[in-house]
């Protein structure tokens, strides 16, 4: 008998096992794809927002992006130069199972300074500006419901909209993860890796000053800056 004639019999079972095994694999893939959430928001500067983020548990990841505008795939020019609509904003994905929206929503309004109007620390403009993205009524009902306890534990109006999504535009990839980078950028302080820039902008800009000042202990990462 040859060689092939004896395999085809334990082929067959071995390939079922490997066709169940992908199966079953791809069926755990989906079902954990099925269970991430995400939710945008718009801090200000969006590598601290990123920044800040990504540090929380069940955070899966934090992207820097643009929306809320009317142009399509917008560059940081454009929307430096304002005029577009949008927001310099974060898309946070996330795991339900370990941390949830309306905990992620009380992270963020005391991460901000909410009742500001005109941008947030020392970047102002409508580019800056603090908003909430939602898809459906309920998120839109745990954003409210986030900032009315908002308002309430502050004791002062804010003023950060609830919007609905619109598409969401990654930012270019030097933006994202600015704040661990370690590529030479030049600066106001002269030449600096991209992580110690973004220190040195951060302090600067009086953020973590500004948070603490407003929220005091309820301030979620203004201490560790």
């Amino acid at each position: 008998m040859k060689i092939l004639d004896r395999l085809k019999p334990i082929a067959k079972p071995i390939a079922l096992t490997t066709f169940m095994v992908v199966a079953l694999l791809l069926r755990s893939h989906s079902a954990e794809a099925q269970n991430i959430e995400t939710l945008t928001v718009a801090g200000g500067c969006f590598w601290c927002v990123e920044s800040d983020f990504e540090s929380v548990p069940g955070v899966i990841e934090a992207l820097s992006g643009y929306t809320g505008g009317t142009n399509s795939n917008p560059t940081y020019g454009d929307v430096g130069k304002g005029g577009t609509g949008h927001y310099e904003a974060v898309e946070i994905t996330f795991d339900p199972k370990q941390i949830g929206r309306a905990q992620l929503l009380d992270m963020f309004l005391r991460s901000v300074v909410p009742t500001d109007a005109g941008g947030q620390f020392c970047d102002r403009g409508d580019t800056y500006r603090t908003a909430i993205f939602v898809s459906n009524k309920g998120e839109k009902a745990l954003a409210e419901q986030a900032l009315t306890k908002a308002q309430k534990d502050l004791g002062q109006k804010i003023v950060t909209p609830v919007l609905a999504a619109t598409v969401f535009y990654r930012a270019e990839d030097y933006h994202q993860d600015y704040y661990k980078g370690s590529k030479l950028v030049f600066t106001r302080f002269g030449p600096k890796r991209q992580a110690a820039a973004y220190k040195r902008y951060r302090k600067a800009c009086g953020r973590d000053a500004r948070v603490a000042q407003l929220w005091g202990d309820a301030a979620p990462f203004a201490k560790g800056h």
